[in-house]
C-alpha cells in the first residue's frame, strides 16, 4: 500500500475525525463565528454598507510597548495550528515525502514559486479590489479598515508579520493539510476543492457576503492551481500574504478610491 493512501474503514474514519477536529481547532471555528458575526451585522438598525469592520486593532493603544507584546502573541499563536497540521502528518499516517515536500511548503523551488505568487497576485489583487469596491457600492459588504492600529515604529513590521501569518495559517492548513489529508482518503479531489473553498468563504463573512463570494472563488481558484502546481502550496502562500500586505498598508488609499468610484 502506498503511504500516499489508506485503506480500511477505521483509518479513513479517524482521518476524517483529524480532519474535523483540525477545522473546528482552527479556521472552521472562526468560520462559525463569522456566521454569528454576520447575523449580528445585520440585525443592526445601519445598512450594511455603512459599517466598519476593522482589522489589526490595538489591544492597549495608550501602552506601546504592552500593545506590542500583544499583537506579537496575535502573530505567533495563530500558527499553532500549522505546527499542529505538520505534526499530525509527520506522526500519523505519514505522506511520501514527508509533511512538508507533500504539500510544497519548502523552500526546493523559490524562483518558481515567487513567480507563480506574484504572478496570481497581479491578477487576483486587482479582481479582488474592484469585487470589494462593488460589493460595498451595492450594500452587501462592509466598509474594511484594514488597520486598526495606532501610528508607531513598529505598525509597518507587524502589518506584513500578520500578512505572512495570514498567509501561512489558511494555506497550509485550508489547501496544503486538507488537500494531502483528503487525497489519503481516496475520495475525488474536486469535492475538497469546494469544501475548502466553502470554509474560507464562511471565515470571512464577518466582513459581509462580498468578503464571502471574493474569497469563495478565491479558494476555488487556489484549489484548482494547488493541484495544477503539483501540489506545491508556497506559491499560494506568497500569493496570499502579498495580498494581504496590499490591502494592510494600501488601507489609506481606500478612501481615495470610494471617493473617485462615487463621481
Amino acid at each position: 500500500m502506498s503511504a500516499d493512501t489508506v485503506d480500511g474503514a477505521a483509518p479513513l474514519q479517524r482521518l476524517r475525525a483529524e480532519m474535523a477536529i483540525v477545522l473546528l481547532l482552527s479556521l472552521g471555528q472562526s468560520a462559525i463565528y463569522a456566521v454569528l458575526s454576520i447575523i449580528e451585522k445585520l440585525t443592526r438598525p445601519t445598512p450594511l454598507n455603512q459599517q466598519v469592520t476593522s482589522m489589526n486593532n490595538s489591544a492597549t493603544p495608550d501602552r506601546p510597548w504592552l500593545d506590542l507584546a500583544y499583537q506579537i502573541a496575535n502573530v505567533t499563536l495563530p500558527l499553532m495550528p500549522v505546527v499542529l497540521v505538520l505534526y499530525l502528518l509527520a506522526v500519523h499516517h505519514r505522506p511520501d515525502g514527508g509533511p512538508f515536500r507533500s504539500m510544497g511548503f519548502d523552500l526546493r523551488r523559490p524562483g518558481h514559486d515567487l513567480a507563480w505568487g506574484f504572478g496570481i497576485f497581479a491578477v487576483i489583487g486587482v479582481a479582488g479590489l474592484a469585487f470589494y469596491l462593488f460589493a460595498v457600492e451595492i450594500g452587501i459588504n462592509t466598509q474594511i479598515n484594514t488597520s486598526g492600529l495606532q501610528q508607531i515604529w513598529w505598525m509597518v513590521p507587524i502589518l506584513i508579520l500578520r500578512a505572512a501569518m495570514n498567509g501561512i495559517l489558511e494555506e497550509v492548513v485550508m489547501v496544503g493539510y486538507l488537500f494531502t489529508r483528503w487525497a489519503q482518503t481516496g475520495a475525488k479531489m474536486w469535492v475538497i476543492v469546494i469544501i475548502s473553498a466553502l470554509v474560507r468563504g464562511g471565515y470571512h463573512l464577518y466582513q459581509g457576503f462580498g468578503g464571502f463570494i471574493g474569497n469563495l472563488v478565491m479558494g476555488l481558484a487556489f484549489g484548482w492551481l494547488f493541484l495544477k502546481l503539483k501540489r506545491r502550496v508556497m506559491p499560494l502562500v506568497i500569493t496570499h500574504t502579498l495580498l494581504d500586505i496590499a490591502a494592510f498598508l494600501g488601507a489609506p488609499l481606500l478612501p481615495w478610491l470610494m471617493s473617485l468610484i462615487g463621481r
